[in-house]
């Protein structure tokens, strides 16, 4: 049975967990709002890039661009993933589910090169799957367009001289007040059927591209998956911060009803000890009355 001063340390410790809980909530919930306001501020223009891009495919035949191009069987080691991880644990199953969703990747290609964005998915790979973590050196946390550049580069120079026929994205879509959800989309080559607007050829007369379609679907590619890749990384980020607060919001709940019993059994404790002093005090009482001959009072 413990004593009421180890209750007393263990209420004082599990508090000051729960307030470390309760703060990490809070935390979680700023950097959702933020991160999600900032991609509805570039939303705009990605979505613009889009519908250009379904404009542009009109002028464009079906194969006479490397980024719709079909991958080829004959490259062996043609295929990657991108795979968007956090930088740390304690958001509940938010990196299990989109690690399980790569390693049905691996079993389908042996030879699959994997690209890993936070610091958890390069542990995990390092440890399993050493030969397939093809690091890149960025944080999960924060994610900005201009990091999304970067990796975009980094992965189309690789698609551009041939050494990747394709490449995949693996992220955690967001839901907000549940889960979020692991996708697979496939980020190179492009679907042409992705950008098809049935209204949009009626739209293209008076219409001139300079110096030509193709050379400004070069330049609006790279642009277009620029975004893909920030609204994965926002959308990755958004759900672990409503993974984590969930995590939180539970942990804190358990907490209190820890606090809770503790409490009960804390105040049980010291009720019991008053009773047991009150009932030693009378009893030494009586034995000195009776000690002294007195009678003792009547009840």
């Amino acid at each position: 049975m413990p004593t009421t001063a180890e209750i007393r340390s263990r209420i004082n410790s599990i508090s000051e967990t729960k307030k470390v809980t309760d703060a990490m909530y809070m935390i979680s919930s700023v950097k959702m709002r933020r991160a999600r306001r900032e991609l509805e501020s570039t939303a705009p223009y990605f979505r613009a890039l889009r519908q250009e891009l379904g404009e542009l495919l009109h002028y464009i035949p079906e194969n006479d661009s490397r980024f719709f191009r079909l991958p080829s069987s004959e490259h062996p080691f043609g295929r990657a993933a991108l795979l968007i991880t956090s930088d740390k644990g304690l958001a509940g199953s938010y990196n299990q589910t989109v690690l399980r969703a790569a390693e049905e990747l691996l079993r389908e290609e042996e030879d699959l090169m994997l690209f890993i964005v936070g610091e958890y998915g390069r542990q995990y790979f390092e440890t399993h799957h050493a030969t397939w973590a093809h690091r890149f050196g960025y944080s999960a946390a924060f994610p900005t367009v201009r990091e999304a550049r970067r990796i975009c580069v980094h992965l189309l120079d690789l698609y551009n001289r041939g050494k990747l026929q394709q490449i995949e994205i693996v992220y955690t879509h967001y839901h907000a007040g549940r889960p979020g959800e692991p996708k697979v989309r496939t980020l190179l080559p492009l679907d042409r059927s992705d950008f098809y607007d049935s209204g949009a050829a009626e739209e293209l007369f008076g219409k001139e591209y300079i110096p030509s379609p193709a050379a400004v679907l070069d330049g609006i590619v790279p642009s277009y998956l620029t975004g893909f890749i920030y609204s994965a990384l926002v959308d990755s980020y958004c759900s672990e911060q409503e993974a984590r607060m969930t995590a939180m919001q539970s942990a804190g709940k358990n907490a209190e009803e820890m606090l809770e019993r503790l409490r009960l059994q804390y105040h049980s404790l010291r009720q019991a000890a008053i009773t047991r002093e009150m009932t030693e005090i009378a009893a030494g009482a009586r034995a000195l009355r009776r000690k002294r001959g007195e009678a003792p009072p009547s009840p």
